[in-house]
Order: structure tokens, then C-alpha cells, then sequence
């Protein structure tokens, strides 16, 4: 009789070991540059509602670390943090990518409203510049000249100065960028695509079993609408609309 409840014990402990090695840490570490209303240094902004919905109620904190974006891939490839925040998929060596996205940026084209607009078919044609780390270049076609810049000051400088044709960004930081313009009529954004933003995941096993615990939330939260409601509070577009 002992040694059954002896074999027993031994079991109940080691089924106890392999459920706790399978379920996901309590906290995810999480680096992201500060991007007004969206990730912003203060936990506000839409995409850290929409991660909070993801994890939390699965009983997983955020942990939030502001780096710039570039700062951010090498933290995840390093294994310091367990994610980065607003990745295109595969943009990064030895960094894993889920399934889902959980937004889309919406991709614009800034330049002198005297100009005209560009497309995708006539982007050659252009002298664009962007901020370094983004990698347009991967993600549009027909890109033939572009300079990478490090921050975003002096970008309309730039632009009156004839010095690029375009800055290229998504429209929430071109936004930011107009504020700042003392004759807004003077420039215009032209649409250019979409393009799916992932959380890109270290390769350790506790961030693969975050990677595996936000695939499964954002299919129930896709399937269920939640997330809906988080898009329409910032008047951003609902990037999981069948159309």
C-alpha cells in the first residue's frame, strides 16, 4: 500500500511539473518604441489595449520596456525581452513570428502637395527617405533610391529643401510629422499599402509559449468581435474585416 501512494505522489508531482513547463509565464516582457497613441511610453495607445485584451485575461501581465525600434529587434534576438512590438512579418533574423497580426499599418507616401502623387508603380521614379530599421525597401516594389534617416525631426525641412521626394511611414507617425508644419496645405499623403504588424517573438521556450497563447486569443478574439471595439475608441480602421 505504501509504495502505491508512493507511486502516486511521484506521478501527481511530475504531471504537476510538465503542466507548469506548458503553461505560459505570467508576465510578458514586452519593447517597443514610443508610438504616440498607439504604444506610447505611458502604457496608453491603441496597440497596448489591444495586447491587453489579448494576454491579460489569459492571466498575463504586460510588461512594457520603451527602446527605439531598431533597440527593440536586438533585445528580442539577445533573449532579454519576450517579444517586440510592431514587426512585419520575417523582418528580423532569429526572431519567430505568430500566425496572427494584431494590427495593420496603413502605409503613406509624405511630399510637397505641388507634387504628384506617387503609386506604387511610379515609387522608382522617386528619391524616398525613411527612418532607419523600417526596411521599406523588403516590403514595397519598384524601390530604387532611398535614404535611411534616424529620427523624425526635420522631415519637412527635408521635403521643402527638395533633398528627398517623399518620406515614407505609417499614417499615424506622418500625422505627428504635419503638427508640426506651419502651412499643412503645403504637403499631402498619398496612400501606398497595408501591412500586417506581428509581435515578433525571442526563441526561448517561455516566448514560445506566449507565441502559441496569443495565436489562440486572437482567434477567439477575431471570431468574437472584442477587438472591434478597441479600433472604433481611436478612430482607427478594422484591420480584420473579411473585405
Amino acid at each position: 500500500m505504501a509504495r502505491r501512494w508512493l507511486a502516486v505522489l511521484i506521478f501527481s508531482f511530475l504531471s504537476a511539473q510538465v503542466c507548469a513547463q506548458d503553461a505560459p509565464p505570467s508576465v510578458i516582457h514586452l519593447a517597443s518604441e514610443d508610438w504616440e497613441d498607439y504604444t506610447a511610453a505611458d502604457g496608453h495607445g491603441l496597440g497596448w489595449d489591444v495586447l491587453r485584451l489579448v494576454f491579460e485575461p489569459a492571466g498575463v501581465k504586460l510588461d512594457i520596456r520603451t527602446v527605439p525600434y531598431t533597440r527593440s529587434i536586438g533585445l528580442v534576438q539577445l533573449k532579454e525581452v519576450d517579444a517586440l512590438v510592431g514587426s512585419y512579418r520575417d523582418e528580423a533574423e532569429q526572431v519567430l513570428y505568430p500566425r496572427s497580426n494584431f494590427d495593420s499599418d496603413h502605409i503613406y507616401a509624405l511630399g510637397l502637395a505641388s507634387n504628384p502623387p506617387p503609386t506604387l508603380a511610379t515609387l522608382g521614379k522617386y528619391r524616398l527617405a525613411w527612418v532607419r530599421g523600417y526596411r521599406y525597401e523588403n516590403y514595397l516594389p519598384n524601390i530604387k533610391r532611398f535614404n535611411q534617416i534616424e529620427r523624425r525631426t526635420g522631415i519637412l525641412p527635408m521635403l521643402k529643401q527638395g533633398r528627398a521626394d517623399y518620406y515614407i511611414d505609417a499614417l499615424t507617425e506622418i500625422e505627428v510629422v504635419l503638427k508640426n508644419a506651419l502651412d499643412p496645405s503645403q504637403f499631402r499623403h498619398s496612400h501606398l499599402a497595408e501591412l500586417p504588424l506581428y509581435l515578433g517573438f525571442a526563441d526561448t521556450p517561455q516566448a514560445r509559449a506566449l507565441m502559441s497563447l496569443y495565436d489562440q486569443r486572437m482567434e477567439q478574439l477575431k471570431k468574437s468581435g472584442e477587438l472591434k471595439p478597441i479600433f472604433e475608441r481611436w478612430k482607427q480602421p478594422y484591420p480584420f474585416d473579411s473585405n
